[in-house]
């Protein structure tokens, strides 16, 4: 029989703690697997517990101190070996700030032994009322306040906020979360998610009814994601896709990168370049904090580019403009051309060199 477990994950350690402690009492028959790192130190922190109290506290060393290597040598091994005690009927892992749950749920989508005894029920996210709409669109840094997962962590407490968001079953927000923030999270959540304001809203119930559905929750994440939800202007939250077939032209995007990842909005999808035709190129971004990678090869799939953005307020006016004015236009050189060839574009600091990864 597989026990179910709930992910748990924040971008805030008192509030991660505080929602982790009131949804034990909630669970049935709960253990809770706290993991935490220590990035200076190297180390990663556990703890165990139940309604009676404490049961593990452990250091352990780290090759590496980040997410992957924390994983790999006591996270899902933790949830493995509890959960086959047969003491309790379901796991609660808070995972370590900043850490997001695609990685347990990849693993057990595809490890035939692990998911004899184990099975993701449910996401939940947990976010800081009072801070809710900075957190998911202000320009903090997660090593700015101390929350981050590896000495080279540079990434945005929004970016990765607004991540967890996106991929989770159940958000709960403090209950002192404004109308505009509560509005943010519902147009970023995937639709059929829960959002909750107070953890005394959670049904512990729910949470182990399989409410997770991997295929459903990657749809939706993925940077290719065609299914968007469409424009929404409410007054308090809005939310805008922007698509086409045409790629970015590269200069231009180089150039002018802020007109759509500057400010404070929520902006994510994928795009492609005719420098690089082969493969998606990811955008990921909040609060002016951009991150663009390169992701798998396009293959069978027709490539396009899409970027969804959202935030409150009002929506900035120039954004159609602005992407189509970025988009390879017909006075530029045609796709296939000569004029495309080339061993540089300018974005080898974020995506390699050409000939590595086109």
């Amino acid at each position: 029989m597989r026990t179910p477990v709930v992910l748990l994950t924040g971008v805030d350690t008192p509030t991660l703690e505080t929602a982790m402690v009131g949804m034990l009492f909630d669970l049935p028959r709960a253990v809770a697997v706290r993991h935490r790192i220590d990035v200076a130190a190297r180390v990663l922190h556990r703890t165990v517990s139940d309604l009676s109290g404490v049961l593990e506290r452990e250091e352990i060393e780290l090759e590496h101190a980040c997410v992957s290597c924390a994983l790999r040598e006591d996270i899902v091994p933790t949830l493995e070996r509890v959960a086959r005690d047969g003491r309790w009927g379901t796991v609660l892992a808070a995972l370590p700030v900043g850490a997001e749950a695609s990685q347990i749920c990849s693993v057990l989508s595809w490890d035939t032994r692990l998911s004899r005894h184990l099975s993701v029920a449910s996401v939940v996210t947990a976010l800081d009322g009072q801070d809710l709409v900075e957190g998911l669109v202000g320009d903090a840094l997660l090593v700015e306040r101390g929350q981050h997962t590896s000495p080279e962590d540079r990434r945005g407490v929004g970016e990765v906020a607004a991540a967890m968001v996106e991929y989770a079953d159940v958000v709960v927000v403090g209950a002192e979360a404004d109308d505009a923030g509560l509005d943010l999270v519902r147009v970023l959540a995937r639709p059929g998610a829960l959002v909750l304001r107070g953890v005394e809203e959670v049904d512990g119930t729910s949470l182990c009814a399989d409410l997770h559905r991997h295929d459903e929750t990657l749809a939706w994440s993925s940077p290719v994601r065609r299914d968007a939800a469409p424009t929404v202007d409410a007054g308090r939250a809005w939310a805008q896709s922007l698509a086409s077939r045409s790629p970015f032209h590269p200069g231009r995007l180089l150039h002018r990168l802020e007109e759509l990842g500057g400010g404070r909005h929520r902006s994510r999808g994928c795009f492609w370049l005719p420098t690089r035709p082969g493969r998606v190129l990811v955008w990921d971004g909040a609060g002016g904090q951009l991150s663009i990678g390169h992701g798998e090869p396009w293959g069978r799939r027709t490539p396009h580019t899409r970027i969804d953005l959202a935030g409150v307020g009002v929506a900035p006016g120039h954004l159609q403009r602005s992407f189509d004015q970025l988009l390879l236009a017909p006075a530029d050189a045609p796709l296939g051309s000569a004029a495309w060839d080339v061993t540089e574009d300018g974005f080898e600091p974020w995506l390699g060199p050409i000939r590595v990864v086109a």
